[in-house]
């Protein structure tokens, strides 16, 4: 089946915003300068898109994509956590770093990895641990990844962004794995 216009349209808009939002930020990128990449009229963006946050929305779909074997071996599954999210955001075409850098500023994007968070990380803690204390672990899973990715790849800390992905997952995976099942304080 051959694609259609303006499939082949919308796919060139998202890329090219994808493009500019990596490089200049949500708050500096501009309609124009989106269109200007993707080589069309300004008005074809808003055409299929509607705004700058309704692209950003769409072009922000992260999917996380966690492993459902994470309780094959429950006393590896912080570890095994670990791993996962460094290979995510390690991908080229990972739009994580751009919806966490624009987050902080805009409530679109801090809106799209809230439900990023709880549509897949939730439930995956959930099928480790049950449903009773998920939502407080999956939040202190959250708070560690967030600032990890932030300090990593956003910010670009040296002592952080110089450690290797096997210091990382060493560091951080006993962390994950007393979020999981460990105690928590009251």
């Amino acid at each position: 089946m051959t694609e259609r216009k303006s499939d082949r349209t919308k796919s060139a808009i998202r890329t090219a915003a994808r493009q500019v939002f990596a490089s200049v930020g949500y708050e500096r990128a501009t309609i124009r300068d989106i269109a200007g990449v993707a080589n069309i009229d300004p008005a074809m963006v808003m055409r299929y898109f509607g705004s700058k946050d309704g692209l950003f929305a769409d072009t922000a779909n992260f999917d996380l994509d966690l492993p459902t074997d994470l309780g094959d071996a429950p006393d590896r599954a912080g570890e095994r956590m670990a791993a996962h999210f460094i290979a995510v955001w390690e991908q080229d075409d990972s739009g994580f770093a751009v919806l966490l850098r624009s987050a902080a500023s805009n409530p679109v994007a801090a809106a799209r990895i809230a439900a990023v968070l709880s549509e897949q990380l939730l439930p995956a803690v959930v099928a480790l641990v049950g449903p009773g204390e998920a939502p407080q672990r999956a939040g202190l899973i959250a708070s560690q990844v967030l600032g990890l990715a932030l300090t990593r790849y956003v910010l670009s800390l040296g002592p952080v962004a110089a450690m290797s992905r096997e210091q990382i997952i060493a560091s951080i995976g006993p962390t994950l794995q007393r979020y999981l099942y460990g105690p928590l304080t009251p």
